[in-house]
């Protein structure tokens, strides 16, 4: 029989009835599983999420404030689960250790994680299974990365045996023995690890909508679902902030070809959207642009010099300008006398003067020209390798909207085209390239 991983969001596990739903989903499963459980998420609109309530006790501690009131609030979301699901769970031994550790030196890493190791301990109580504490078996690198290997060599050790266990998201030990958070959403990276440590046939990412979507639902009314997509095709949207997952969780699947499939815990009968390796048949079937994604926020630094194209190692000098002061670039659109680099706003912000005076000082430009409220829009899909004339159309939408490009990027793999536009334009772009591929 094959071997499932199935990863639950917060949201799939905020209370007791979720709970029963997360169950009865996974007594479906037949074969051999494992189970990925993030923190209690929010029971409404205006509940507040457990790993949130947990920073807070944090900086509660740290500020030297009195903690208990918040972190007794943590531990009534837990008492109450466990004892509407009639388990037998010791709530008062886990809190009295989180309270020692608060009071003799609070780490903010441990602290975010016991949402986590508290939801999975209790989840494997309810369901009889085996608990893994990932603080065993998933280790960070000195410079706060994955160590990938030596990782999947021990939880393939400390899976075998186990037909049937809860591991925890989110979390393991750092190279300096201490406990390591994912970034926020990190329990679908643990899933994945997990994945492809148990071999499994598949990777189930239960959350609480029925897959990805064509394109943002805020913006764009009732936008199609996506039925497949590639994992080339969801690193694309998700650089864009068009994910329900994790943008690193594609890595350790990705090496193994495991499939994703993103499901809804309160609608399960839905299939979802699959992420896999390659789509098939795509230049038969007509499928050209999977979705339309895009993000505000952005500016341009562009220098302009006479000359530029002759002057040697001129774009990796003022790259490294730009690195130099902590700041990222997302394209670096260029002419033959111009070079323009775009970054998010929030990140320049602070350091701008210090950029222009170095751009100045070390590369002598005519003159240097910082444009922002910039909001970038990337048309994605496989499809568009197989399809004359899919720029043309994107250009054509935008022009007949009456959107002004401000710059224009396409990726050497051809799957997509991002274009920089005004953001007052944003809302109005992303509905005619919609209405331009999907309608």
């Amino acid at each position: 029989m094959k071997t499932t991983v199935l990863k639950f969001g917060g949201s799939s596990l905020a209370d007791s009835s979720q709970f029963r739903k997360v169950a009865t989903i996974i007594g479906s499963h037949e074969g051999t599983n494992y189970v990925v459980a993030s923190a209690p998420g929010k029971r409404s609109k205006d509940d507040t999420k457990v790993t949130d309530m947990l920073y807070s006790c944090y900086n509660l501690a740290v500020s030297g404030n009195d903690f208990v009131a918040q972190l007794n609030a943590v531990k009534a979301r837990f008492s109450s689960i466990a004892s509407d699901l009639g388990v037998s769970f010791d709530i008062d031994a886990e809190f009295n250790v989180i309270c020692s550790h608060l009071e003799d030196a609070p780490e903010k890493d441990y602290m975010a994680s016991r949402g986590e190791y508290l939801n999975s301990k209790l989840l494997a109580a309810y369901l009889g299974y085996d608990f893994i504490d990932p603080a065993t078996c998933i280790f960070f690198q000195p410079d706060g990365r994955l160590n990938a290997e030596k990782t999947n060599d021990c939880l393939t050790r400390e899976l075998t045996g186990k037909g049937r266990a809860v591991v925890a998201g989110f979390y393991g030990t750092g190279a300096d023995g201490k406990i390591r958070t994912f970034s926020r959403g990190g329990s679908d990276v643990t899933g994945a690890i997990v994945a492809r440590a148990a071999k499994a046939a598949v990777y189930e990412n239960w959350t609480d909508v029925s897959g990805m979507l064509s394109a943002d639902p805020r913006v764009v009314d009732s936008p199609l679902p996506i039925k497949e997509i590639s994992y080339k095709e969801l690193r694309e949207l998700s650089y864009m902030g068009a994910s329900v997952m994790h943008e690193d969780a594609v890595f350790p699947v990705r090496s193994a070809g495991i499939p994703i499939n993103i499901r809804n815990t309160n609608s399960p009968e839905d299939e979802g959207t699959w992420i896999v390796p390659h789509r098939s048949n795509v230049a038969e079937s007509g499928s050209v642009v999977t979705g339309i994604a895009g993000m505000k926020g952005f500016s341009s630094i562009r220098v302009e010099k006479a000359m530029l194209n002759n002057e040697v190692g001129f774009a990796a000098r003022l790259l490294n300008i730009i690195a130099s002061a902590g700041v990222s670039f997302e394209h670096v659109p260029s002419g033959i006398d111009t070079m323009s680099v775009i970054v998010d706003s929030n990140d320049l912000r602070s350091c701008r003067s210090q950029i222009l005076e170095n751009i100045q000082e070390q590369l002598e430009p005519d003159s240097i020209i910082v444009d922002t409220g910039i909001a970038l829009i990337a048309v994605v899909g496989i499809g568009m390798v197989y399809r004359k004339g899919v720029a043309a159309k994107v250009f054509s939408a935008l022009a007949n909207a009456d959107v002004n490009i401000r710059m224009i990027d396409q990726g050497s793999s051809e799957i997509n085209i991002i274009v920089g536009i005004d953001e007052a334009d944003y809302e109005k772009a992303v509905n005619a390239l919609y209405s331009a591929f999907f309608k």
